[in-house]
């Protein structure tokens, strides 16, 4: 889990830097709560992968693709709670949150792929 909070610190360093700095204008001003979500999401994706390596490993597989089935349903709520409340720069709002999407999901890919090698 520490991981994946000093992922989310460094990117609010970046953002904030770059907000201050005049790059504003690719930021959406709900940027925050677009980390903190994808915080929580890390945490719950990183218990979820615990219970998987956990007793059985042989079940690994499973919470790995119900991770990944919970990760993209809990986005898509998300993303739709915030257009439905008519959030202004619905374009600026989605390509930040698809950029902070792939971000987070080659991170965690790495996280876990570093933690697969080292159990072999």
């Amino acid at each position: 889990m520490l991981p994946s909070i000093g992922f989310t610190a460094l990117l609010a360093i970046v953002f904030f830097i770059a907000e201050q700095y005049g790059a504003a204008v690719w930021l959406h001003p709900h940027w925050k709560y677009m980390l903190i979500f994808f915080l929580c999401i890390s945490f719950l994706l990183h218990r979820l992968m615990d219970i998987g390596f956990q007793n059985n490993r042989e079940k690994f597989v499973e919470f790995y693709m119900a991770s990944i089935v919970a990760r993209l349903v809990l986005c898509i709520i998300f993303v739709g709670v915030f257009l439905w409340q008519g959030v202004g720069a619905k374009k600026l709002f989605v390509l930040d949150f698809l950029a902070l999407y792939i971000f987070y999901t080659a991170f965690e890919i790495y996280i876990l792929n570093r933690n697969l090698r080292r159990d072999l």
